[in-house]
């Protein structure tokens, strides 16, 4: 051995005695050394670069970050059938912000970028914005946690959002808006709140990648027009979740550095900040609110197969997917722990079957069930109020709503506008007929609060909701006040509509559609003043125009009328 040779020649000049010499060769070989540890390599290569030459102790979980480890290998072995490549897990400790999980990528391949550390790199939201948006409003007064919106078809200028299963409620609660994941709602939610006054909430949480103005991105903003990263959505999610312990151990106070950065050396604290009495972002109760609503998320709209879902466990949490199934989204948050998971591929590649629900939940659940069990979030008495709501509206409470409840809302919410839609009607004896003073003696009406949506909404929500009655008609002999009574469905405002070839060369039908609120009222059709036909019932007629711009007027036999402009291109 080149040991023992080398022990001989120190012997021989004598640099070492004979009983030195024996006790070295009576010494055991050390073994091959053991290789070492990689169990967060992208966690390694961020510390390098910003801590070159330090000697550094991490948050880390060892145990922690080995089973999560396994858990995104597992579910790689089974995307990767699917050529999904990449994904990313962190794990966050809400009460001391430290790092307790970094996956920042699968145990793929060079060519599929293994080395790329995906959590803090861009990406389209999706959807994961929409509890952001949720609490804005709560926050701001401009909704209750279940007032209706309306989810019908809709276009803003030249966009025109669509619900992930193509279909429309008509008219959906708020907070079901946020657990259903709906499109239409939540930008209809967008438009009245305001682009700017939503931005500004989202810059206040220092998302680093929403780098442009309200403008440049739109009303896509909540829908993933926007890009953010793993690493600041987690940090949001943590902040609310820890805004909400604060309040409520520290007799009702918050701390003004509420959403500060994760740390992920031992040798540093996080820095909430001060006590104070005022919010940081969102008050208390808006976050709980929040949280409830996504507490109750059963699926996004369209998904199926909750297996792996442990109901046991109370978390607040969202999926998202990006448009062309290129991203998905999976963050929770307990009272301790914030977990979020990012899977797609690193290229943009986008593959079906990639969306939230589907390829980044169950990732999300498996690492929760890694973690101790969390008590759910204490109710923020001191910033809310009980307040009188409509039982079917979600709005607070006029004096025509038969049907109400008392909850506690945010104390913001008293600015919120009562009841739009119950209005006391007056009926005939039969209560068959609508009648005022001009045609029924004072002594023979009844007054009856009647639950009235605009046309458009009831047409969309009598189909979810059997309950739902329209109003009588007005008695033959009275005149009445009808409210708006048709609504276009189709073509929407302003739109320009490309009318398709089939295959034999046959060009397709232009189908109008409009919403009654008397369906049985038969509807003339007149497309440029020239007279297409008449409908009852179900009113939809079918053309083929011309080329070029168009002005379609509805009449109904009543004399209510409605105008809509096209525009068909070739």
């Amino acid at each position: 051995l080149k040991r023992n040779v080398l022990l001989e020649k120190l012997l021989q000049q004598e640099i070492i005695d004979s009983l030195t010499y024996q006790l070295s060769l009576a010494e055991a070989l050390p073994e091959k050394p053991y290789p070492l540890p990689q169990i967060a390599p992208h966690l390694l290569q961020k510390i390098a670069q910003e801590h070159r030459g330090e000697y550094i102790e991490t948050t880390i979980d060892r145990q922690l970050q080995r089973r999560a480890n396994h858990i995104v290998s597992s579910h790689y072995n089974l995307l990767k059938q699917n050529e999904i490549y990449n994904m990313a897990v962190l794990v966050l400790d809400v009460r001391t912000r430290k790092v307790l999980a970094y996956v920042g990528n699968t145990p793929t391949d060079q060519q599929h970028q293994k080395d790329v550390d995906v959590i803090d790199k861009p990406r389209s939201t999706g959807s994961i914005l929409k509890p952001f948006l949720y609490a804005s409003m709560l926050d701001a007064g401009d909704l209750l946690p279940n007032t209706l919106i309306p989810d019908v078809p809709s276009q803003f200028g030249n966009y025109s959002p669509e619900n992930f299963n193509k279909e429309y409620g008509g008219a959906v609660p708020a907070s079901k808006v946020l657990s259903r994941s709906l499109n239409i709602p939540a930008v209809t939610m967008l438009h009245r709140f305001g682009l700017d006054r939503f931005h500004h909430y989202l810059k206040e949480l220092h998302l680093r990648d929403i780098k442009y103005n309200a403008n440049h991105y739109g009303l896509t903003l909540v829908l993933g027009g926007a890009e953010s990263n793993l690493w600041d959505l987690c940090k949001s999610y943590a902040g609310m979740a820890s805004t909400l312990n604060h309040f409520s151990e520290s007799s009702s106070e918050y701390y003004s550095n509420e959403f500060c950065e994760p740390i992920y050396l031992s040798s540093e604290n996080a820095d909430f900040g001060k006590k104070s009495l005022t919010k940081t972002l969102f008050d208390a109760a808006s976050i709980y609110l929040t949280f409830q609503s996504l507490k109750e998320v059963n699926r996004p709209e369209g998904e199926e197969n909750w297996e792996f879902f442990d109901d046991s466990k109370q978390i607040a949490w969202k999926t998202g997917t990006s448009f062309g199934f290129r991203d998905a989204w999976a963050i929770g948050a307990t009272s301790d722990y914030v977990v979020g998971v990012w899977v797609g591929n690193a290229d943009g590649e986008g593959r079906p079957g990639l969306v939230g629900v589907q390829a980044a939940a169950p990732v999300m659940f498996d690492v929760f069930g890694l973690l101790p069990q969390s008590r759910w979030f204490q109710r923020p008495y001191d910033e809310m109020q009980e307040v009188e709501v409509c039982t079917l509206s979600g709005y607070r409470a006029n004096p025509n709503c038969k049907e109400t409840q008392t909850q506690y809302v945010q104390t913001s919410g008293l600015k919120t506008k009562p009841c739009p839609y119950h209005i006391l009607t007056h009926l005939d004896k039969s209560g068959l007929f609508q009648v005022n003073t001009s045609c029924e003696s004072p002594d023979q009406i009844q007054h009856q609060s009647w639950f009235v949506l605009p046309p458009l909404m009831a047409y969309y929500y009598k189909q979810k909701n059997p309950f739902y009655k329209p109003l009588p008609p007005y008695r033959s002999d009275c005149m009445g006040n009808e409210p708006i009574a048709m609504e276009f469905i189709y073509p929407k405002e302003n739109n320009s509509v490309f009318l398709p070839k089939d295959f034999d060369g046959k060009t397709n039908e232009l189908i109008l559609k409009i919403a009654h609120s008397k369906p049985e009222l038969t509807v003339f059709w007149y497309l440029d003043d020239t007279y297409l036909g008449s409908t009852k019932d179900i009113h939809e007629m079918a053309l083929i125009p011309s080329f070029g711009k168009h002005v379609l007027t509805v009449v109904d036999e009543l004399g209510n009328e409605a105008k809509r402009q096209l525009e068909i291109s070739r």
